[in-house]
């Protein structure tokens, strides 16, 4: 059986606009069926990336292939593609039905398909009965869902979203990304989604390029992403990260060890390319890492500081501790009960940090 060609495919795409490299040498290749994430923020080049798959903008530079067809220079009625804006960009005088009918018309579909059509999209994204109201009658989620409906009613070959939830309030975002999640694996159409909410990226993605100054410098599944960020911007960029500097110091089979600077000593997992002297950087996730009595021999990383800070969260408390060589860790615990509650921890009170070599992501310098 042959093997599918990418829904979307760019090869060493760039954009210059006048004296400004907006878009420099992206490599993508977005699997058809894909939700699929450009992930940075403002200015970083995603929208003009996703301006070019659609047609508006050309590549200065490089080659954009739809279902392993080059599309660079053809206009965007003609291409397979449809876009939905974050301003919904609805026609005020239509109706909801003639909203998402006009496209059909312009292509001479018969009325009676329309109707089949329209209806199906209207239950498609769950606003049936809606086919009279106005945009003006209508809620921000329901407009966002009308303005979907409008895309998806053409059945393009991918769709492209440009911060779609970005004018909505934070509980009906929320409520929208497993509702856009939910709609594309029905539809089986390959969203190409465009955000700098990295939250919401991790929550709908099955891909992510992670953007910035134009360039991808990531693109990996959600978890690999945080749990294995390949740079320190992006650990910095997607979720909260300490860092600290070090050098390695020694190197065996499965643990490395690395000094660090004014703390000592511990241990990380060993990786390739490791060498004796070289100067690292350890990313390690606040939920990653335990407050805890007198280190035991079990605990085999543990730093010793003073707790500065207990900011509760709701689900969460976050532990802000200082440490001798001035450096800050923040360390996050899920509050599972009241009954659990860490009452014997105050502000101003020596503590031990902890965590495990496989906990620490190493950033080569």
């Amino acid at each position: 059986m042959a093997e599918l060609p990418p829904a979307i495919e760019l090869l060493s795409v760039s954009k210059r606009f006048e004296e400004h490299d907006a878009v420099q040498g992206v490599n993508l290749a977005i699997a058809q069926g894909e939700f699929f994430s450009l992930l940075g923020p403002s200015g970083c080049g995603k929208t003009t990336t996703l301006r070019m798959i659609a047609g508006f903008e050309q590549p200065t530079r490089g080659v954009i292939r739809l279902l392993g067809k080059e599309i660079q220079g053809t206009p965007p009625h003609r291409r397979n593609v449809n876009m939905v804006f974050q301003n919904y960009a609805l026609f005020p005088h239509l109706t909801v039905f003639e909203n998402i009918a006009f496209g059909l018309k312009a292509r001479g579909v018969s009325l009676p398909e329309i109707r089949r059509r329209v209806g199906e999209s209207l239950d498609m994204v769950q606003l049936p009965g809606l086919e009279q109201r106005k945009p003006t009658q209508l809620s921000g989620g329901q407009q966002q869902r009308v303005a979907l409906a409008r895309a998806l009613v053409n059945r393009p070959a991918v769709l492209l979203l440009d911060e779609p939830l970005g004018a909505l309030d934070q509980k009906l975002r929320k409520e929208m990304q497993l509702e856009l999640k939910r709609l594309q694996r029905e539809v089986g159409i390959t969203f190409v989604y465009v955000t700098h909410d990295q939250e919401e990226a991790l929550t709908m993605s099955d891909q992510i390029a992670v953007m910035y100054q134009g360039r991808v410098l990531q693109v990996a599944r959600p978890r690999q992403i945080y749990d294995y960020p390949a740079t320190r911007y992006v650990a910095d960029f997607i979720g909260t990260t300490n860092f600290v500097q070090g050098r390695v110091v020694s190197t065996g089979s499965e643990l490395a060890s690395v000094e660090l600077e004014g703390l000592g000593p511990v241990c990380v997992s060993q990786e390739e390319g490791f060498t004796t002297g070289q100067p690292v950087t350890l990313a390690i996730r606040p939920e990653r890492l335990r407050l805890a009595p007198p280190p035991s021999q079990e605990q085999v990383n543990t730093l010793e500081g003073i707790l500065e800070e207990i900011i509760f969260i709701g689900n969460d408390t976050q532990y802000i501790v200082l440490f001798k060589n001035g450096a800050r860790f923040f360390v996050r615990e899920q509050n599972h009960s009241p009954a659990e509650a860490r009452t014997s921890y105050q502000p101003g009170q020596p503590c031990h940090v902890y965590w495990s070599p496989a906990s620490t992501n190493v950033l080569l310098e």
